[in-house]
């Protein structure tokens, strides 16, 4: 595949997975599919989400290189050593706005959901509801009692209702999409380089008609 048809390819593939990165990022601000918890200035939604890894850096970050690098593999005026050179550094654009989603992603889901819990007061031995992330903090228990694997747990949080599963669901499909985005620019600066030492194999039609 010449340099040109795989900038084409990887432009065109990018837009579906920035969408998908704002769409879940977008989502995530509504858990239990309601709008209350944003009304008071974000304080009830989890902290992730207000880093807006997917909205900003899986989305609107790599649109633009997206837009760039799809219009180097056509032909005219893009299509060129300029144009790919150019695409290498869009490339690393997207390649940061990935990399900032994709560490937000698995900030969300190591650290868990931002909820209410009950919490037994010792001495008047009462439950009292909090709001607090009660998975934060437990790294080390990357392993099955960990509450990403442990569906036991995922009755901890009162409210949002769910937002256990809503959570891990779709900061992992944001980590997925972003994990793709990372490869794909990767891949997009390696064939800027060749595409500007050794051209897009872009020929005009009329040049060919020469030949």
């Amino acid at each position: 595949m010449c340099t040109g048809k795989c900038a084409k390819f990887i432009g065109v593939s990018l837009f579906p997975l920035l969408l998908v990165n704002i769409t879940c990022n977008v989502l995530l601000f509504f858990p239990s599919w309601k709008t209350k918890y944003i009304k008071d200035s974000g304080e009830f939604i989890t902290p992730e989400v207000l880093y807006l890894g997917g909205l900003l850096g899986g989305g609107i970050l790599v649109l633009i290189p997206a837009i760039h690098i799809q219009a180097t593999g056509r032909k005219g005026c893009c299509a060129n050593r300029c144009g790919m050179f150019l695409s290498i550094a869009f490339a690393a654009v997207g390649l940061a706005g990935s990399l900032y989603s994709t560490v937000v992603a698995i900030l969300g889901l190591v650290n868990g959901p931002y909820c209410s819990i009950d919490i037994i007061d010792p001495e008047t031995n009462k439950a009292n509801i909090t709001w607090t992330s009660p998975f934060k903090g437990e790294l080390e228990k990357f392993n099955n009692e960990s509450y990403l694997f442990n569906k036991d747990l995922w009755n901890t949080c009162i409210e949002p209702k769910g937002i256990e599963e809503f959570n891990i669901i779709l900061f992992s499909i944001i980590l997925a999409a972003s994990l793709i985005q990372i490869v794909l620019c990767l891949i997009q600066m390696i064939n800027g380089l060749f595409g500007c030492l050794c051209g897009t194999c872009r020929k005009d039609k009329r040049q060919s008609e020469y030949r």
